[in-house]
């Protein structure tokens, strides 16, 4: 029986939210943030095993977390590559020594800690039909295209525009191929963003899933107040059935 695995990269520096401390590992709400994210796969009733490549000095950290917080699916951790790709590549690598080319691979960030169960489930269901899954959440602000970053050249309609979100999921051994003949021309992975542009990249077919619009990336420190609050609607929707703004006109009545 084919399993479905995810592969966790958590090798950002944090640079760009400005802490000493990579993004990660920063704490919302009592946990860090890549404790969030490997719980949504741990509780996950279709996610079968977790694979982290981590920036090599934070590893010991990483681990000390994992048995903190008993996320038990966790079957290895790596050092991150040179690029994002690359550390991304090493955990695929790992998963391919110890499971089936025909098992699901879950690619995700570990600082997008706010995927749905739903959008897991789906996604797993759409690479059996397709062969791949590409969650995916639709533009909604107006797209300009300008070749200075001055000057607006063009305003193309919206409804053809989408933002690649993560997991982006396919067969362990298609991923696996697509990596080897992309490394064999182009090692640093230049113009390579993520496993999406890898597998167009090679004139690949890839399949839309619809995302939910919480899964953000936390880059930034407004993300960070960001993922808190979405926590906080999380809550009231647990704890009333309803969302926060009907809680607020429950509360005025």
């Amino acid at each position: 029986m084919s399993r479905n695995i995810a592969i966790i990269f958590a090798g950002g520096s944090g640079a760009r939210m400005g802490s000493g401390l990579p993004k990660q590992f920063l704490e919302v709400a009592g946990k860090p943030v890549i404790i969030h994210t490997l719980n949504i796969f741990e509780e996950h009733d279709e996610i079968d095993r977790i694979y982290i490549a981590c920036k090599a000095d934070y590893i010991p950290r990483l681990k000390r977390l994992i048995d903190r917080y008993r996320i038990t699916k966790v079957a290895g951790v790596v050092p991150g590559g040179t690029t994002g790709q690359d550390s991304i590549y090493q955990a695929l690598c790992l998963a391919n020594e110890e499971n089936s080319g025909d098992d699901i691979v879950l690619i995700h960030d570990g600082v997008r800690p706010y995927v749905t169960n739903e959008v897991i489930r789906q996604a797993i269901a759409c690479v059996k039909a397709h062969g791949s899954a590409i969650t995916c959440t639709p533009l909604f602000e107006t797209p300009v295209v300008s070749t200075d970053g001055e000057h607006i050249d063009d305003v193309p309609p919206r409804e053809h525009f989408f933002t690649a979100q993560a997991p982006q999921c396919f067969y362990l051994r298609d991923v696996m191929e697509a990596h080897g003949k992309v490394r064999a021309v182009n090692p640093m992975y230049e113009g390579i963003v993520d496993t999406c542009s890898l597998m167009k990249s090679l004139g690949k077919d890839v399949v839309m899933v619809k995302g939910n619009r919480g899964n953000i990336k936390v880059t930034t420190p407004e993300d960070l107040y960001l993922f808190h609050g979405l926590m906080q609607y999380h809550e009231v929707e647990q704890i009333f059935g309803f969302g926060e703004k009907e809680v607020a006109s429950n509360l005025k009545k």
